[in-house]
């Protein structure tokens, strides 16, 4: 079930590196960039991560949250965050809750073996709790500028 534009986003309650509980309601009213990656501190996740973290001022002159979703534990969150100092939350997935709701789970493959696993995507949600649009199978280089060009 793949999130589509228009539609609401499933709302959730997870906790934050620091362990604190972090809910997509808590930013109605506000533009939210959602990224799912797969796992922190590796090497796509952390350029990825580095990327947002380095247009964090444009994201936020435009008023708009970002958010980082994986199935790390919150304490594997807090030395990804803390490594590269990461300027926003980023939240724990344990269980591919989240990750299910959001169509962002999904079989993938690797080194010619079929897995499962968090399907690298970028949500724009926007003030209304709507998703504005989906960015699926996301490549690494040049997404974050995509990201703002689409904001």
């Amino acid at each position: 079930m793949a999130l589509e534009p228009g539609k609401k986003a499933p709302d959730f309650a997870l906790l934050d590196e620091g362990g604190k509980k972090v809910k997509l309601s808590d930013y109605k009213g506000k533009k939210v960039v959602v990224f799912f990656y797969p796992k922190a501190m590796t090497s796509g996740c952390t350029r990825e991560a580095c990327d947002f973290r380095d247009e964090i001022a444009i994201f936020q002159k435009k008023k708009v949250a970002v958010l980082g979703i994986s199935k790390d534990k919150p304490e594997s969150q807090r030395k990804f965050k803390e490594k590269y100092e990461l300027p926003f939350p980023l939240l724990s997935d344990p269980d591919a809750e989240v990750q299910k709701s959001w169509g962002v789970w999904g079989e993938k493959n690797m080194y010619g073996k079929k897995v499962w696993g968090t399907v690298r995507t970028t949500v724009i949600v926007g003030p209304d709790g709507k998703v504005e649009q989906v960015f699926p199978k996301v490549k690494v280089d040049g997404h974050v500028a995509e990201v703002l060009e689409a904001l």
